[in-house]
């Protein structure tokens, strides 16, 4: 056999091998210090990499969403999310009491009501889904931090986020429901209050009602830069939140515009929002750094439906790594500036991660 080397001679594989055996070490001098500064001396062993790590993850980092529905007596499979489900009402107070020991941050509820009607009153009823999901969990895991979707898509008949009248939905009168809709779940004990509906003016509107209510001191989470995404197809499935006509585009943001993100987060900021969010996560990677570097106010990013389910099905056809993909994946989002994680791997993610 014979090899090419680099000035093109034709050699016998040997006779290469003796010559590579004395080949000289190279030691260029360059702007840096090399060989005085070699940067591979920090990664020679785990230890050492553990100790100079500049990004850690902790399952308080994490935020877990739970779907929960008034339709359903037992734990319904969501197809396009492997290891997730909706939850009826009812076994919450395990799921609870399983997060907490965990130590994962919080839960984000999305409540699917049994009947769905034009102004999504399900949204805002005393005893809706939501509700008597937030009084069960609180109950079981008093500790764990609830944080509620503020939003109409999942209670209204036609899917949108907001009263639709003439096939537009209507900006200003949405706000007066989503008002209604945060100050229900914080009288059935939320701790923190996530509108997602991308109407404008809805954290001043939130902010109003619930200093009106007695509620002056419960903290806003806006979903300040949410974009149209692709990504979101799993969610509207296990939240079965699907628009029965149009698109969300008219109110949730362009993909292609970032300048824009920024300009939303400040009239959230302005408004009383006291963390903001980007969503997805990781197509938007730029934004979130960018909002990182612009404010000082707690930021959180959604990891969706479609980022996870790719995740799993690229892991399920062993093309991936599982666990170590997930966790650079986490741990992405977090270097690019998230102290809040909401994900679907909060709990394998948790568990990875406390571990020996």
């Amino acid at each position: 056999m014979a090899i090419e080397t680099g000035d093109g001679r034709r050699v016998a594989a040997a006779e290469a091998a003796a010559e590579a055996a004395i080949i000289a070490p190279r030691r260029p001098v360059v702007a840096g210090g090399f060989p005085a500064r070699r940067m591979r001396r920090l990664r020679r062993g785990e230890g050492l990499r553990r100790l100079v790590r500049e990004t850690t993850l902790q399952p308080d980092d994490f935020i877990y969403p739970l779907f929960v529905s008034e339709a359903i007596s037992e734990p319904a499979p969501i197809t396009s999310m492997p290891g997730q489900s909706q939850w009826p009402l009812g076994t919450l107070a395990r799921q609870a009491r399983q997060i907490a020991a965990l130590g994962i941050g919080g839960v984000i509820l999305f409540g699917i009501p049994s009947v769905k009607d034009e102004l999504g009153s399900g949204a805002y009823a005393a005893d809706g889904v939501v509700q008597r999901a937030i009084r069960e969990i609180k109950d079981a895991a008093p500790d764990l931090v609830v944080v509620t979707d503020v939003c109409l898509c999942e209670y209204t008949s036609h899917g949108h986020c907001g009263l639709v009248r003439e096939g537009v939905v209507q900006n200003d009168e949405t706000l007066e429901l989503l008002a209604r809709e945060a100050v229900s779940h914080a009288r059935a004990g939320a701790d923190v209050v996530a509108p997602s509906d991308m109407m404008d003016g809805r954290v001043a509107a939130l902010r109003e009602a619930l200093d009106e209510s007695g509620y002056a001191d419960l903290p806003i989470l806006a979903y300040s830069a949410k974009f149209a995404s692709a990504f979101y197809g799993p969610f509207r499935e296990a939240a079965e939140s699907a628009p029965q006509f149009g698109d969300r585009r008219g109110y949730q943001m362009d993909p292609a515009n970032g300048r824009e993100a920024l300009r939303e987060v400040e009239l959230d900021v302005l408004e009383g929002a006291d963390m903001v969010m980007v969503k997805p996560a990781l197509p938007y990677l730029d934004v979130l750094a960018r909002v990182r570097d612009r404010w000082d106010l707690p930021l959180a990013a959604y990891n969706v439906s479609g980022e996870y389910a790719m995740l799993k099905a690229a892991a399920a056809n062993g093309w991936l790594d599982e666990r170590r993909a997930t966790i650079e994946l986490l741990g992405g989002i977090k270097r690019a500036g998230a102290d809040i994680i909401i994900t679907y791997h909060a709990i394998e993610a948790a568990r990875w991660l406390t571990e020996p």
